[in-house]
């Protein structure tokens, strides 16, 4: 099982080289970790964004332009409708976001006519995966939703811990053990996150989840910390032990990412699933280690 995102690298590159496009890549870091990818053997590349801008940073960056396809195009928008054409034109295995915001990169994928939706899901989801590396817990944290869908419901839910599943197991899990998170490991009624929770649990109990051993509801300290879990006298395989973290809301997920990044120093892997093809999402100013470790999450997701 892989327990490091540098592992992960090495997995990938045992998996075969994929094609990436990047949308609007014009600047050092998206840049710098493509070339990364293509020197690891994970990758071959198309850069779509300005030209001039590209050859500029790798001038400056002391990386060879001639390693990248570069596609011309100027404006933002446009180069994330270009890229999102190239994938479906056959040209790319997976999407990346280069300097343009998350919301005209989302626009290019949701487009219903020349976007990356499947064609014909009824009610398809776009949701936001990281894999982080947390320095003071002992293996890698699957995390959805942090960033796309505000409040889901509970097919919505669902649908994301399959994605989560579908991740942990491309990492070598073999039974990946979900947490379904909430305010506390009682089962409220008053609190609606507590009663899916409860209901996700019940059917992983009955055979309903294959492949995966999901308890919830669960705190967040009882799903990560064996201790706390113990002191509650909470009997569960997956707590203290989780693989995957499933949060309530936007908001939870949103708070703890940040938390983690911004004060325990995690590191992390990003990208977006329900589209066709993996489309990595990182912030334009997250440095070019996490939009490696990112290429190499949606590379090892490709079909």
């Amino acid at each position: 099982m892989v327990t490091k995102l540098d592992d992960l690298l090495e997995l990938v590159k045992s998996k075969g080289k994929k094609r990436l496009v990047a949308a609007y890549a014009n600047d050092s870091h998206t840049i710098g970790a493509v070339s990364a990818a293509i020197d690891r053997g994970i990758v071959d590349a198309t850069l779509v964004g300005d030209i001039e801008t590209i050859k500029k940073v790798c001038a400056e960056e002391g990386i060879d332009v001639n390693k990248f396809e570069l596609v011309q195009e100027a404006n933002d928008t446009k180069a994330g409708a270009l890229a999102v054409a190239l994938i479906n034109e056959g040209k790319g295995d997976f999407l990346m976001k280069g300097l343009l915001s998350t919301d005209k990169y989302m626009r290019a994928i949701l487009n219903k006519e020349k976007g990356l939706m499947p064609a014909g899901a009824k009610n398809p989801i776009l949701t936001h995966m990281a894999v982080m590396e947390v320095p003071s817990y002992h293996k890698l944290l699957v995390c959805s939703d942090m960033a796309i869908i505000p409040a889901p419901d509970f097919k919505q839910k669902q649908a994301i811990m399959n994605f989560q599943i579908s991740v942990a197991k491309s990492l070598e899990n073999p039974k990946p053990k979900v947490a379904v998170l909430a305010a506390t490991e009682q089962v409220s009624v008053g609190m609606p996150a507590c009663a899916e929770a409860a209901w996700m649990a019940m059917m992983s109990q009955r055979g309903q989840i294959p492949g995966a051993i999901v308890d919830g509801p669960l705190s967040l300290d009882c799903a990560i910390d064996r201790e706390s879990a113990q002191t509650k006298k909470l009997t569960s395989e997956v707590a203290g032990d989780a693989d995957c973290l499933l949060f309530p809301n936007i908001e939870s997920g949103n708070i703890f990412y940040k938390a983690c990044t911004k004060l325990a120093g995690a590191e992390l892997a990003c990208m977006v699933m329900g589209a066709r093809v993996p489309c990595v999402l990182t912030s334009r100013g997250d440095t070019a280690k996490t939009k490696l470790y990112s290429i190499a999450l949606a590379a090892l997701q490709c079909k």
